[in-house]
């Protein structure tokens, strides 16, 4: 189930509805749809993990999905932070799945990771970012990734 702050609660079909009905109010206009996983470790009970779907009308402001995955197992940060690529990863694919026949391709979505040149996860942007740039994704680490680091990063 996705929740998004303007339509509610919402099964995958009914997201692709509203991405494409947002898509078709201005037509004209550039679009880019970008996906982005955070999480939150919970003092050894888990790791929530939430995916944002964005929809962003450049210029203009956008519209997002987002849905929490809640994990028992314990990780340590680069298990988490490979997690979270891995399940933008996915949810990439899942919506280009649902979007291939209206037109969207790989080359119109773009992954956001919550990792930067600062911080603990400044090791890993050559793996992260070369793991989804192989998958033939667009990717961008902070400060430019808002979709992990502002939307997804708000649920969590």
């Amino acid at each position: 189930m996705f929740q998004s702050p303007t339509h509610g609660s919402l099964e995958l079909p009914q997201v692709r509805e509203k991405i494409l009905s947002f898509l078709a109010t201005e037509p004209e206009r550039k679009y880019q749809l970008v996906v982005g996983t955070d999480s939150q470790p919970h003092n050894g009970s888990g790791v929530d993990f939430v995916t944002a779907i964005v929809v962003h009308r450049v210029g203009t402001g956008g519209i997002y999905f987002w849905k929490r995955v809640v994990n028992k197992k314990a990780y340590v940060l680069r298990q988490r932070m490979y997690e979270e690529a891995t399940m933008s990863l996915e949810m990439a694919e899942t919506v280009l799945a649902l979007l291939h026949r209206d037109g969207v391709t790989k080359y119109d979505v773009e992954i956001h990771v919550d990792i930067g040149k600062f911080g603990d996860t400044r090791e890993m942007i050559t793996e992260i970012v070369g793991m989804i740039r192989g998958s033939g994704y667009t990717v961008k680490t902070k400060p430019d990734s808002y979709a992990a680091s502002k939307v997804a990063d708000r649920y969590t």
